[in-house]
């Protein structure tokens, strides 16, 4: 008659070592290690994904928006910039407007000059303004187009800030990337100011109760007028 096997003997304490000549099952941890798979700290081990909601998945040690993101913000209608109040940007739109108006006042100055001249020339009775002063009015209005092409257009598209918007400390950024607008953007923005502000003067003020401290030329073109160090 053969013996009864007898029944298998308990398992240790978590962390204890065996009786001396019996072996841990398979799966079993052996002096204090954690289970399979699973680090001393509670990490991943090397190879191996953290779980859906883990504290590190998308953690950003450095602070930076992910990848593809403004860094001030994430979409338009959604400004992390400081945005510029209407005051500074009344004043460097009058800046930039008095540095375009320069040449072309100069060259209205000679031209008027020429004819006051001749009006009061008794001995000719000619008193047409002289081709002389012709040539400087023109080339006043050229110098006027270019200087504002220049400044509003091509200097503003590419660094965002204008001579006035320079002086006060003011940027035009693209709303969505936070980075200048690029010449036909800029180009198109002031095409649409002109057109704005001869049709209806509170485009120029809107800025004062919009939320977003856009005028109405800025909200078509997707534009900020933030302040800059």
């Amino acid at each position: 008659m053969s013996t009864p096997t007898p029944p298998p003997q308990d398992q240790p304490p978590y962390g204890q070592q065996p009786p001396y000549g019996q072996q841990p099952q398979y799966g079993q941890p052996q002096h204090g290690q954690p289970p399979y798979g699973q680090s001393q700290y509670g990490q991943p081990q090397y190879g191996q994904q953290p779980q859906y909601g883990h504290p590190q998945q998308g953690y950003n040690p450095h602070g930076q928006a992910p990848y593809g993101q403004p860094q001030y913000g994430y979409g338009y209608g959604v400004p992390q910039a400081p945005l510029a109040d209407w005051a500074p940007r009344a004043g460097a739109y009058l800046i930039d407007s008095l540095i375009s108006l320069v040449p072309i006042l100069i060259g209205y100055g000679v031209f008027l000059a020429d004819i006051a001249s001749r009006a009061n020339d008794l001995t000719s009775s000619n008193d047409a303004p002289g081709a002389f002063a012709i040539v400087i009015f023109v080339l006043g209005l050229a110098a006027s187009l270019g200087l504002g092409l220049w400044n509003r257009v091509f200097r503003q598209g590419k660094t965002g800030q204008s001579v006035g918007k320079s002086a006060l400390h003011l940027r035009l950024v693209d709303a969505n990337t936070y980075q200048p607008v690029g010449a036909g953007k800029a180009f198109l923005r002031d095409l649409l100011s002109g057109l704005f502000n001869n049709a209806c003067f509170l485009n120029l003020l809107w800025p004062l109760w919009d939320d977003q401290k856009q005028t109405w030329h800025d909200k078509v073109m997707t534009t900020y007028v933030i302040k800059s160090a």
